[in-house]
């Protein structure tokens, strides 16, 4: 059942993502909360004016943006300043939540699968059939991932 209720919100997070995944949003160079300002016209001294705050500050915080060391919180609050709001999300490379899942299972099967023939080859036992010891190997992990 409780496989079934992850598999449900997996779903239902696909279709919440669905619009995001052709979203290419590049952040520009000097960060959004500069961009949006710059756009606008408001300079800094006027955005630290909205914020309660000295245009120091102001600086420092685009700056922070740019070096991705700025807290949500921050961006939200500057967002709301500038009168926009603050989209966050996680967009999985994969075309869907399970997909990502997939390829992650995949993708430890392999090594799993390789180090054991990689042992084998040295004793001289190598099985030869890699393919089909990775479908197996993934198939178990997955099938190890649905009962916890």
């Amino acid at each position: 059942m409780r496989d079934h209720f992850r598999q449900l919100r997996s779903q239902q997070l696909d279709r919440a993502l669905a619009p995001l995944r052709s979203l290419q949003l590049p952040r520009p160079p000097k960060g959004w909360i500069r961009a949006i300002r710059e756009a606008l016209g408001v300079s800094s001294g006027d955005l630290a004016e909205r914020m309660q705050t000295n245009r120091s500050l102001v600086m420092q915080q685009e700056k922070s943006e740019a070096e991705d060391r700025i807290t949500l919180k921050s961006l939200r609050a500057y967002a709301n300043a500038l009168d926009c709001d603050l989209v966050y999300a996680f967009v999985p490379r994969a075309d869907t939540l399970q997909g990502l899942v997939d390829a992650r299972a995949r993708f430890a099967a392999k090594a799993n699968v390789l180090g054991v023939e990689h042992t084998m080859a040295l004793e001289n036992q190598a099985s030869g059939n890699l393919e089909q010891a990775i479908e197996a190997e993934t198939e178990r992990l997955t099938r190890k991932r649905k009962r916890t």
